[in-house]
């Protein structure tokens, strides 16, 4: 059979012959040949003298694939042991301390298991502080929480629509559009505390924007209001994190067939329509990336708030008030001195990362076009 299908083959290149050859189904046994009786048709050549035991593997071609399976492995275990010791075993430590009663940094030690942690951190349970009485967390639900989801809500959808906007003001750029490309990643390579720094100047007592609208000495970062505060931090943010989505959603848009545009120009349709109708559902893919890694970047938030405020508070060098604190700096700011409450923090902020995560892949399955 292997041959008759070859020579037919052959015949088909050279452009004769436009019938497969007749093959008598008793000839060839279906569970050696690949050959389906009922159909008469050959589904796969195989080597007729050996039994085949699955309909997709091949004689010839399976057996160097199961013969070089450990040459993958071999490839891949760098990298494998490196997210074994750097992300597993992390992980699960971390899951392990979140459920361990007093635990200890200095002797990796506790005293069984235990939802106190958890408890505390979420305000359910009394603590043991540093001065010997019992108190209540004050810090991780009242600030550290609703700070985090602040920041989250308000600054990723901004952040993706402006990125969109001006994605696509570029893509209708041609001339200097390469150097305005490279003005706009410019805050994606330059060190984040710098910038920070810079943004921490602007809005000074004395800096620019009061001069410039006349605000005399207006408090925007220190000493002022908490939620006022907010507003050069979530700037900042959507300052810093605007380029990368740029990047992205530009790339997606030069890769878009300019037929639908035309189509849509033919139709007189207008600007408005063709953005919301035709480039976002195309962008989808691009979007969907963009909003999850920028959902789990803003709920990871921490050098933000370490560079415009020095610390998590308005009040500069203040210990006792902490009305700037994020999740992430409250896992940092107790890792060492109560590491039982920070992990059970950590473990906190994964669990609401990985909920938006799924929700988001749900929600992608009717509005993400591939």
């Amino acid at each position: 059979m292997g041959i008759e299908l070859f020579n037919y083959l052959k015949r088909r290149k050279k452009g004769g012959g436009n019938a497969l050859p007749t093959i008598e189904p008793e000839t060839v046994p279906e569970y050696e040949a690949g050959y389906d009786v009922e159909k008469n048709t050959v589904i796969r050549l195989v080597n007729p003298k050996k039994k085949i035991k699955s309909a997709y593997k091949v004689s010839g071609l399976d057996d160097v694939v199961s013969k070089n399976n450990w040459k993958g492995w071999l490839y891949l275990a760098p990298v494998i042991i490196l997210i074994a010791v750097f992300l597993l075993y992390p992980l699960v430590n971390t899951i392990i301390i979140a459920f361990t009663k007093d635990y200890s940094y200095a002797t990796n030690t506790g005293n069984g298991f235990t939802f106190d942690n958890f408890g505390v951190i979420l305000g359910l349970k009394n603590h043991v502080a540093a001065n010997g009485q019992e108190a209540q967390e004050k810090f991780f639900l009242p600030y550290a929480v609703p700070n985090t989801m602040i920041i989250t809500i308000v600054t990723v959808p901004l952040s993706i629509l402006l990125a969109l906007i001006i994605a696509v003001a570029l893509n209708s750029i041609k001339w200097f559009q390469k150097f305005l490309q490279t003005l706009f990643f410019l805050p994606y390579v330059t060190n984040t505390i710098a910038i920070g720094m810079v943004f921490a100047v602007i809005f000074d007592k004395n800096g620019i924007i009061n001069s410039l609208f006349g605000l005399g000495n207006f408090a925007w970062i220190h000493g002022a209001n908490r939620w006022v505060a907010m507003i050069p931090l979530c700037i900042y943010i959507i300052w810093n994190s605007i380029p990368f989505k740029i990047l992205i959603l530009l790339s997606g848009l030069q890769g878009v067939d300019k037929q639908y545009y035309q189509a849509a120009q033919i139709d007189a349709a207008p600007k408005s329509k063709v953005l919301w109708r035709i480039t976002v559902p195309l962008l989808s893919p691009q979007i969907l990336y963009l909003m999850i890694t920028s959902f789990i970047g803003a709920f990871k938030e921490y050098t933000s708030v370490v560079a415009i405020f020095e610390g998590p508070s308005t009040i500069k060098g203040s210990s006792t008030i902490k009305d700037m604190m994020t999740i992430v700096y409250y896992v940092y700011d107790n890792i060492y001195d109560n590491t039982s409450y920070a992990a059970a923090a950590a473990v906190f902020l994964f669990v609401i990362i990985l909920l938006f995560t799924v929700l988001q892949f749900w929600a992608s399955n009717k509005r993400v076009h591939y």
